[in-house]
């Protein structure tokens, strides 16, 4: 079992280099290439949530991205340190008073998990005050590369 690790400041701009290694070393495990789209924009939609809840709560943490090879799954967990709305289940989900009328934090958030759920084959979600954990899923070949 290979294991990259990658952490990176909360700038939109690290997004597109995550992907990008996210994509490069799911080609190399083996993930098919009719999965490489869905690993790059699901892997894209977890850290680009995390940008955003480092630059509102803590803009000086990184974030942590983990990927490895687990006995026929690539997988990869989107880590940050931003305290998880979704923890404080009493919070309204719609403020009426928004002059705006912008979708509060927790409903976007949401929204982003439900697109990467529909992405990943496998999806674990550990929210916590201290931040939260994405983990993704795809089925890889056992010893890397597919063999044609």
């Amino acid at each position: 079992m290979a294991t990259v690790e990658l952490t990176f400041s909360a700038l939109p701009a690290h997004v597109r280099t995550a992907r990008l290694v996210a994509t490069a070393i799911a080609r190399r495990t083996g993930v098919e290439e009719s999965l490489l789209d869905e690993v790059r924009l699901a892997v894209g939609e977890a850290c680009s949530r995390a940008v955003e809840a480092h630059r509102l709560h803590c803009p000086g943490e990184p974030i942590r991205i983990e990927l490895r090879d687990d006995m026929g799954r690539f997988e990869v967990t989107v880590t940050d340190c931003a305290p998880s709305d979704e923890v404080e289940q009493d919070r309204e989900l719609l403020r009426l008073d928004d002059p705006l009328g912008q979708l509060p934090d927790t409903l976007m958030t949401g929204f982003g998990i439900a697109v990467i759920v529909g992405l990943a084959d496998d999806v674990q979600v550990y929210p916590s005050q201290k931040g939260m954990r994405i983990r993704m899923s795809w089925p890889a070949a056992t010893n890397g590369l597919h063999t044609a």
